[in-house]
C-alpha cells in the first residue's frame, strides 16, 4: 500500500515537472484518443528580451514572436529534441550562433522571417538533417557563400525574398540540385517528381552574367521549382533596371582559364627576364602576380586587353639577382572565379669580361680566354636558356613560345647578332651556344623583327598640355618606321599596374582623358613590346585650371593691369588738387579783405555818446554831398 503511494507521488512529480511552462509564456497540450499527444509553446511577451531556457522538453512546436529578442545563442534548444517547428519570427534578432540549433536532429519548418540578419550560419543546417522548410523573408540578408548549395540539398522551400541579395553565386546554381535539375529537366523533357518552393522576389538583383543561370530558370516553365512570385525584375545596371528576368537576355560567366608562356626559365645573373601569361574568360579577367614566397613584387608590370575575354600580362625583371629566383604566380579573376598558373625563375652566376676592339696580343687573348661560367642544364620541355652576355648588355630572355630573342646594350641600341662572329665579346662558351642556336634557325628572327624593335628609341616624352581631367603628351622617336609602333602606359602615381593606350603610330602624340582632377599620374611611352626606361616616363597632375578658363584668366589679368596703369595716376592727381586747395597758404590781399569784412558788434546802451572831430566832419561832408 505504501509502495503504491509512493510510485503515485513520484509520478506526479514527473508529470509536474514535465508540464512546466516559462512565466511569459503559454504551453498548450494537444492530447489524442490514444493517450498521446504533442505540446505546443507560444511566447509573444513584448518585454522578453532572451530566448527562454525552462520550455517544457516534450515541446513539438515552439512560436516565439513579437519581442525584443536580439540574438539567438549557443545551443539554446540542445534539450528539445523533440521539436519539429521553431518560429522565431517578427523579433529583432541579428545574431545567430553557427551552434545556436544545435542537436535539434527532428526540426523540420524552421521559420525566422521578420528579423534583422545580415548574415545566417548555412552550416548550421547540417545539425539539423530532416529540415524542410527554411524562411529567411524580410531580413537584411546581402550575400549568400557559394559552398551553401551543400547544406540546402534536403530542402523543399526557401524564402530569401525582401532582402538585400543582388546576385547569387553561379556555384550555388551548379550544386543545388533543384537549380540542376531543372536545367536537366528542361533539356530532357523529364520532370522531377518532388517540388521545390523558392522564394527570390523583391531583392535588388543586379543583372550581370553572375545570375545569367537563375534568369535562364525563371525562364523555365513546368520545372521541379516553383517560384513564390514569377514576375522579378532586375534594379540594375541602369539599362536592365526594372526589367523582368523573363525579358532579360544575358551572356553566361565564363571563368577565367589561364596559362604561362613557360614553366621553368632559367638565366643568367643580371639579364633581364620577361614573365607572361596569358588569360581568356567573361567578363574579361583581371591578372595580378604575386609569389609562392609572398615577397612584394615589385617590377614593371605591362596588362592589354586584345579583344573581349582575352587579357595578356607580362612582368618585366630587370637585372635579375639572386632574390628574383623563385616561384611568379599569375592570377586571373573575374565575377565566375579564379585561376591562377605558375612559372619558375632560376638563376645561374655570369662572370665574363670584355675585351677593347683596339687591344690585340698575348696578354689579351689570354684575359679573353680566362672567362669562367657556370652554366645549368637546359631543361626538357618548354625552357631556354637566354645566351650568356657581357657586363655591357643586358638579355630579354624568351621561352619557346616566345617569337624571337632580342639583345639591348645600355649605351646604344644594336643587334647583338649580325650574321658574323664577333669574337671581341663572345667566349668560347659563348660560340659554342651561338651555334646550336643558329642550327634552330632563331638568327633568321633576330635579324628581322628583333633588330626593327630594338633600333627604334622614344625620347623627349613631356606634357604640353595639362588640364584637371585631360592631358597631352608629345615625344620624339628616333630610328622609326612606318611599321614602328608604340606602346603608352599610364596609371595614379604609385600604382604598380598601368593601364595601357591605343594611340596612332603615325603621330608623335597622345591625349589622355577621363582623369581625376587634383591627382597624380604616371605616363611611359616606349617601343611596342619593350618595357620603359626611367627616362620614357613623366609624372604630371590635374591641379591646373583648363585651356579655357586660363585665358580667360589671363585676359582678365591684363585687362585689370591696364586699368590701373590708367586710373591710377588719375586719382593721384586729383588727390594732390584736393590737398593743395587745403594747404595753400593766404595772401596779403585776402588778409586785408578779410579784415575789411570784419563786424564789430557793440552793445547798444542809453548812454549818451560823444562824438569825436573826425566823424563830425565826416557828417558834415555827407550832409554838404546830399544837399548838393
Amino acid at each position: 500500500m505504501y509502495l503504491f503511494i509512493y510510485f503515485y507521488l513520484l509520478m506526479s512529480f514527473f508529470e509536474e515537472v514535465h508540464g512546466f511552462c516559462p512565466s511569459q509564456c503559454t504551453c498548450v497540450y494537444h492530447g489524442r484518443s490514444d493517450g498521446t499527444g504533442t505540446r505546443s509553446v507560444l511566447c509573444n511577451d513584448p518585454d522578453m528580451y532572451e530566448i527562454p531556457v525552462n520550455v517544457p522538453v516534450d515541446t513539438v512546436k515552439l512560436r516565439i514572436e513579437k519581442t525584443v529578442i536580439r540574438r539567438i545563442p549557443t545551443e539554446a534548444f540542445y534539450y528539445l529534441v523533440d521539436l519539429k517547428y521553431l518560429w522565431v519570427t517578427y523579433n529583432c534578432v541579428a545574431n545567430i550562433d553557427i551552434s545556436s540549433f544545435y542537436n535539434l536532429k527532428q526540426l523540420h519548418e524552421l521559420r525566422l522571417d521578420g528579423n534583422l540578419l545580415s548574415t545566417f550560419p548555412w552550416e548550421s543546417l547540417a545539425e539539423m538533417p530532416n529540415l524542410r522548410t527554411l524562411d529567411l523573408h524580410n531580413n537584411k540578408v546581402t550575400s549568400i557563400p557559394a559552398d551553401a548549395g551543400r547544406y540546402l540539398r534536403n530542402l523543399t522551400y526557401l524564402d530569401i525574398s525582401s532582402n538585400k541579395l543582388t546576385t547569387l553565386p553561379s556555384d550555388l546554381m551548379d550544386i543545388w540540385p533543384p537549380f540542376s535539375e531543372a536545367v536537366l529537366s528542361k533539356n530532357t523533357d523529364i520532370l522531377a517528381t518532388q517540388r521545390v518552393i523558392l522564394g527570390l522576389q523583391d531583392n535588388p538583383w543586379f543583372c550581370d552574367c553572375r545570375i545569367s543561370k537563375l534568369i535562364e530558370f525563371s525562364k523555365i516553365v513546368d520545372n521541379s521549382v516553383v517560384l513564390l512570385d514569377p514576375l522579378i525584375s532586375c534594379s540594375g545596371p541602369e539599362s536592365l533596371a526594372g526589367i523582368l528576368f523573363q525579358r532579360a537576355e544575358l551572356e553566361q560567366c565564363l571563368k577565367p582559364s589561364v596559362m604561362t608562356s613557360a614553366t621553368k626559365i632559367t638565366s643568367p645573373l643580371g639579364s633581364n627576364v620577361l614573365l607572361r601569361c596569358d588569360a581568356t574568360g567573361y567578363p574579361t579577367p583581371q591578372l595580378t602576380w604575386t609569389r609562392s614566397d609572398n615577397i612584394p613584387v615589385n617590377y614593371t608590370v605591362i596588362q592589354e586587353t586584345p579583344g573581349e575575354g582575352v587579357r595578356w600580362s607580362i612582368i618585366s625583371l630587370t637585372g635579375i639577382s639572386y632574390k628574383d629566383a623563385g616561384e611568379y604566380r599569375c592570377k586571373a579573376k573575374n565575377l565566375a572565379g579564379m585561376s591562377e598558373a605558375s612559372v619558375t625563375v632560376t638563376v645561374v652566376g655570369v662572370v665574363t669580361t670584355t675585351v677593347s676592339p683596339q687591344k690585340y696580343g698575348r696578354k689579351q687573348e689570354a684575359e679573353r680566354q680566362n672567362t669562367t661560367q657556370e652554366e645549368s642544364k637546359p631543361e626538357p620541355e618548354r625552357t631556354t636558356t637566354p645566351l650568356p652576355t657581357t657586363p655591357t648588355t643586358t638579355a630579354l630572355v624568351s621561352t619557346e613560345r616566345s617569337t624571337s630573342v632580342k639583345f639591348t646594350e645600355k649605351k646604344q641600341s644594336r643587334p647583338l647578332f649580325d650574321g658574323k662572329k664577333n669574337p671581341k665579346a663572345v667566349t668560347n662558351g659563348n660560340k659554342k651556344q651561338t651555334g646550336e642556336i643558329s642550327k634552330k634557325g632563331e638568327e633568321t628572327s633576330l635579324n628581322t623583327a628583333g633588330m626593327a624593335e630594338q633600333n627604334v628609341t622614344v625620347k623627349n616624352l613631356r606634357v604640353i598640355s595639362e588640364t584637371d581631367e585631360r592631358v597631352t603628351l608629345t615625344w620624339k622617336t628616333v630610328n622609326a618606321t612606318s611599321n614602328s609602333a608604340v606602346t603608352v602606359l599610364y596609371s595614379k602615381y604609385g600604382e604598380k599596374d598601368m593601364l595601357p593606350l591605343s594611340t596612332d603610330s603615325s603621330k608623335n602624340k597622345v591625349t589622355i582623358d577621363g582623369l581625376q582632377p587634383s591627382t597624380q599620374y604616371m605616363a611611359c611611352v616606349s617601343p611596342k613590346g619593350v618595357p620603359p626606361t626611367k627616362e620614357q616616363c613623366v609624372i604630371f597632375s590635374t591641379d591646373r585650371l583648363n585651356d579655357e578658363n586660363s585665358s580667360q584668366f589671363s585676359i582678365l589679368i591684363l585687362a585689370s593691369s591696364a586699368a590701373c596703369v590708367v586710373v591710377l595716376p588719375l586719382i593721384f592727381f586729383l588727390l594732390y588738387k584736393v590737398l593743395k586747395l587745403h594747404v595753400k597758404p593766404k595772401t596779403a590781399k585776402e588778409a586785408d579783405l578779410a579784415k575789411e569784412t570784419y563786424v564789430k558788434f557793440e552793445t547798444l546802451s542809453l548812454k549818451p555818446r560823444t562824438v569825436s572831430a573826425g566823424e563830425q566832419l565826416w557828417a558834415r561832408r555827407f550832409q554838404t554831398f546830399q544837399e548838393t
